[in-house]
């Protein structure tokens, strides 16, 4: 089979022609990928306690273009990694803070994404072979992908509420 890179992430992954998101922007083989991981960790609960940062991951390594949806979706999933990887929310912490987040909805603006959303993709946590090596990986890809983000976590921590 063929490869491209992914237009999200940049990710070498099968040329495929099948349903991607709507304005989260990847390439068809990667949207594939994503939800192979997704499966993983909705089907087996060895894998639990890791949904929250993959989607937040996912999100923020294919922000689309700009638009209302696009937009609110990079911003509250940066807020989450920003509540995850600086501030030591669990994922259940973090999810709970999701309402008082999406709250702040009309401060948030377009951010331009970085030029590299850093430098380990979906691919780094799909290729786990067990479920503690996916414990790992996906932690290490989010603070990838999050470092890539660094011209805009001031702007992010501003968008922090109060309290949170």
């Amino acid at each position: 089979m063929s490869t491209v890179h992914c237009i999200g992430c940049g990710a070498l992954v099968p040329d495929a022609s099948s349903p991607v998101h709507r304005y989260i922007q990847s390439s068809p083989g990667c949207w594939t990928i994503y939800g192979d991981v997704l499966a993983r960790e909705y089907s087996d609960p060895a894998y639990t306690g890791m949904h929250r940062l993959t989607v937040d991951t996912y999100a923020v390594q294919h922000p689309g273009t700009p638009s209302p949806q696009s937009t609110q979706s990079v911003a509250i999933h940066l807020l989450r990694l920003c509540l995850i990887l600086e501030h030591g929310y669990s994922e259940v912490a973090a999810g709970k803070a999701m309402p008082i987040l999406a709250q702040q909805k009309q401060l948030f603006c377009w951010l331009s994404p970085p030029a590299s959303v850093g430098d380990k993709t979906v691919l780094h946590v799909w290729s786990a072979q067990d479920a503690a090596a996916h414990r790992q990986a996906v932690p290490e890809w989010a603070d990838s992908a999050w470092r890539a983000w660094v011209a805009h976590h001031e702007q992010v921590r501003r968008w922090l509420p109060k309290g949170v």
